[in-house]
């Protein structure tokens, strides 16, 4: 370790390894199971709920690619916080997940086949994707649609790569598009901004954008992080452990006039006494009560409002942020890798919620 399927319902014999309750398995030894040449190694969890103990190892059959999609040989993939509350079962009410389940929207590596319909990629193309809600990025070998797959360009490594996905479509959409922070050089007045987590996978990609926008930039993370903040841009930083840290309240006494909020959900009071009169949130957490408090400021044309945000994978959001890699006006943030046999500590990392930037898993064969 570095320090800081999609169709997997395929009605095919399946080999699970590491299910036996009568003694301890570990991802370490399963990583040297032998697997035939038509099957993969993929990480799966089999139902809701628990810890990192729930991910095992299974050897699967190498999933074909329908018309629009391709099969690409993993190198990379990153675990979100998001991926996390899924196996708790935060979705499940809305969006409930068929088991067993290979966790990994953000993968990066290289196009081993495409679909009969596909004709933008070809073999040996390598390439970044998000699979979204199907996942399946713990694994050797991972089905990508075209629609959010792109070509990874000589500057982006595989590590890089797949670091970007779903915090870097939050980031960029949440500072561009939510809060209105023009990123293409128009003049505007630079907005006061609150970003919550600022070290996260998210926040230390929200926090370089908006300097790209102009934005005047306050961050919250623990006090061990604030160099790091300031090196990313930010104007302010704030120990989220301090009495004036909780309360958001900004070091120099200004309002914000948009929080983007990175941390767990908190009731819209806490905010309400740091926003500017028109000033509003964007809750990158968003609760059943929050969503419920946006639709009272709708209902009540309230000045201040709350609004829950939601990504939207698309390949032209991925080349504008290669392209503000490629000029150095961002870097992706590595917490730490870990090989695929690793999955669980890397999982039960990203639990503990303190990695800074992104924590990212090596898939290639053997890893």
């Amino acid at each position: 370790m570095k320090s800081a399927m999609k169709r997997m319902t395929l009605k095919k014999k399946r080999v699970e390894v590491g299910m036996d309750n009568s003694k301890e398995h570990d991802l370490d030894t399963v990583a040297e199971t032998s697997t035939p040449e038509n099957s993969m190694k993929a990480v799966e969890y089999y139902s809701y709920g628990g810890g990192c103990e729930g991910l095992k190892i299974a050897n699967l059959p190498i999933p074909t690619p329908q018309r629009e999609e391709v099969l690409i040989k993993m190198e990379a993939a990153s675990i979100n916080a998001v991926d996390c509350k899924i196996k708790q079962g935060a979705m499940k009410p809305v969006l409930p997940y068929r088991f067993p389940h290979t966790p990994g929207a953000d993968v990066s590596g290289e196009v081993v086949r495409v679909g009969p319909g596909v004709t933008t990629f070809v073999p040996g193309d390598k390439v970044v994707s998000c699979t979204g809600r199907s996942g399946g990025g713990l694994a050797e070998y991972v089905i990508a649609s075209i629609s959010t797959t792109v070509k990874r360009p000589h500057y982006i490594s595989a590590i890089d790569g797949a670091a970007l996905g779903v915090s870097a479509f939050a980031a960029l959409q949440s500072v561009r598009n939510s809060a209105n922070i023009s990123l293409d050089g128009r003049k505007q007045e630079p907005k006061n901004l609150l970003i919550t987590n600022g070290s996260g996978g998210v926040g230390s990609l929200a926090v370089q954008i908006a300097k790209v926008g102009g934005a005047h930039v306050t961050v919250t993370c623990g006090a061990r992080n604030f160099e790091f903040l300031r090196s990313l841009g930010a104007d302010e930083v704030i120990d989220y452990k301090t009495p004036e840290g909780a309360a958001l309240e900004s070091p120099s006494g200004k309002k914000y006039d948009v929080i983007i909020n990175c941390a767990p959900h908190q009731p819209f009071k806490l905010y309400k006494a740091q926003l500017a009169p028109t000033g509003f949130v964007i809750d990158m957490n968003p609760s059943p009560k929050g969503l419920f408090t946006s639709a009272m400021h709708v209902a009540s044309f309230s000045k201040q409002k709350y609004y829950p945000f939601m990504h939207i994978p698309n390949s032209m959001d991925m080349y504008f942020l290669f392209n503000l890699i490629h000029t150095k006006k961002l870097t992706t943030v590595i917490d730490s890798t870990f090989p695929l046999a690793k999955s669980q500590e890397a999982w039960a990392k990203c639990m503990e919620g303190h990695a800074v930037g992104k924590i990212v898993i090596t898939c290639a064969q053997g890893s």
